[in-house]
């Protein structure tokens, strides 16, 4: 067993199959299955049940799947360390993020980073909910996360670093039907249609207190798409909660932004393995914490 092979089998998993894994791979198929098949031999058992075109981990295919990411890992480090003795001119760092915390403070890190490593490729990998992003960290899909959630979660194998807070903003059709000189009572919005976000949510927790406690509230849409919530507010379906991270794109499109009363707020945080990092995510992780700490001065 070499790697190589490792890295193989991780691409048939990632990509749900040996045809578009070859292809990410730019690798002609029929060396792809037999990098695999070889793989199988030295461990002793099938690694994927073969359904047509797709495949599907077998028991031992599944408990491959973790330490084999900690091995590519582990190489990506070492050969990431050596290369940033000469300075981190080029290389990638994957970040895991929920939708909310990838309007900001991702992009900010994201933007600090450039400026300082404009070689290192940033790749953001989509994670709607919390336990996503962990997930993705654990698994070694990424070597970092941020996350939003209404309590962070407790970890033991992984690390958590709080960023501090992101109230949630209510958004309004430009209709002059909601306005308020300072926060909005949440009674306001008694008979009100809400546009929210899917189970295990900040969002959706935020939107079913408010339906216990305020009359008439009903729920007009759920997307597990954030980004569609502000385009179905403008065309007045319904009232949407985000989280503050939208408020400057709501503006802008003409969206009324209103803080609530009582205010519920998401806490922040990035996520990393308990181990070693590449020279590039161990200083993605540190600017993150650094502009975090001057956004909070």
């Amino acid at each position: 067993m070499d790697v190589r092979q490792l890295e193989y089998f991780l691409a048939v998993v990632d990509n749900g199959g040996f045809n578009r894994a070859a292809r990410a791979l730019f690798l002609a198929q029929p060396s792809l299955s037999q990098a695999i098949r070889t793989l199988e031999r030295d461990l002793g058992g099938r690694l994927f049940h073969r359904i047509g075109r797709s495949v599907v981990l077998t028991e031992a295919g599944e408990a491959l799947v973790e330490p084999a990411r900690q091995a590519v890992r582990a190489l990506a480090v070492a050969r990431a360390s050596v290369e940033a003795v000469r300075g981190l001119r080029s290389g990638e760092v994957a970040v895991a993020s929920m939708p909310s915390p990838a309007v900001e403070p991702l992009s900010t890190m994201i933007l600090a980073y450039s400026d300082r490593y404009p070689g290192v490729h940033v790749s953001i990998r989509a994670a709607p909910v919390a336990r996503s992003v962990l997930a993705a960290v654990r698994t070694g899909a990424t070597e970092l996360g941020l996350l939003s959630a209404w309590r962070l979660p407790a970890v033991a194998d992984l690390l958590l670093h709080p960023l501090g807070r992101q109230r949630f903003v209510l958004v309004a059709p430009p209709d002059g039907s909601l306005a308020a000189d300072g926060p909005l009572p949440r009674t306001a919005l008694e008979g009100r249609r809400l546009i929210v976000g899917e189970e295990g949510t900040g969002i959706r927790r935020l939107a079913e207190e408010i339906r216990a406690e305020v009359p008439g509230v009903t729920i007009a849409v759920e997307s597990e798409h954030r980004e569609a919530v502000l385009p179905l507010v403008l065309k007045g379906i319904g009232v949407g909660i985000l989280a503050e991270a939208w408020r400057p794109l709501a503006e802008r499109a003409g969206a009324v932004v209103l803080d609530l009363d009582p205010p519920a707020w998401l806490d922040l945080a990035m996520v990393s393995r308990d181990g070693p990092l590449t020279p590039a995510a161990a200083e993605f992780l540190a600017i993150g914490l650094e502009t975090s700490g001057e956004r909070h001065r």
